[in-house]
Parts: C-alpha cells; sequence; structure tokens
C-alpha cells in the first residue's frame, strides 16, 4: 500500500460555516439518538426561522430608508409610530380619559 500523508492542521473557519457544522452535528445527534420526528422537525424549523429572522433584520434598515425617505430621522420616527400602532399604545392612549 502506498503511504499517504494526512495534513492534520486545524482548518480555519469563519463563523458562519462554525455554526453551521454545530447545526449540523446537532441534528445528527438527534437523529442518531433516535429522537422523534416531530423534535427533529421542529429543530429544524427554530434553524430555518433563525435565519430568516437574521436576514430579515439586515435588510430592515434598508427597506425603511427606501420606504420612509432620505432621512434617518423621519425613518425611525415612523418605524416608532408603526409600531406603536401595531402594539396597541395608540389605541389605549385614544380610549384612556382625557384630563380635563
Amino acid at each position: 500500500m502506498p503511504d499517504t500523508e494526512i495534513d492534520n492542521e486545524p482548518v480555519q473557519m469563519d463563523d458562519s460555516s462554525q455554526t453551521a457544522q454545530d447545526v449540523q452535528s446537532e441534528l445528527m445527534d438527534m437523529i442518531i439518538a433516535d429522537e422523534s420526528p416531530s423534535t427533529i422537525s421542529d429543530k429544524i424549523k427554530d434553524i430555518l426561522y433563525a435565519k430568516s429572522a437574521d436576514k430579515v433584520d439586515a435588510y430592515r434598515p434598508e427597506v425603511a430608508h427606501g420606504t420612509f425617505g432620505s432621512g434617518e430621522e423621519e425613518a425611525a420616527a415612523a418605524v416608532a409610530d408603526a409600531a406603536a400602532h401595531i402594539s396597541g399604545e395608540v389605541a389605549a392612549a385614544q380610549d384612556a380619559p382625557a384630563e380635563e
């Protein structure tokens, strides 16, 4: 048999590839441990949801800037106003009795 050399130097990985390997390792451990398919499916869904949330958060300032104008203060105010409407703070303030 021919001698072969194996390079045992550690491979430098960035955080995203290390995280991907950690996720794969965790999923493989779950499969090997004979976890229920629904548990494995839920884990995969959680991972995909986290990835998509990261991408949405990355695009949010860009979309707000394009939608609400060129002023960052204007965009921040519009986002805060929309958040207040969505959370119900505006409706609660309108329903509160007016002080005289």
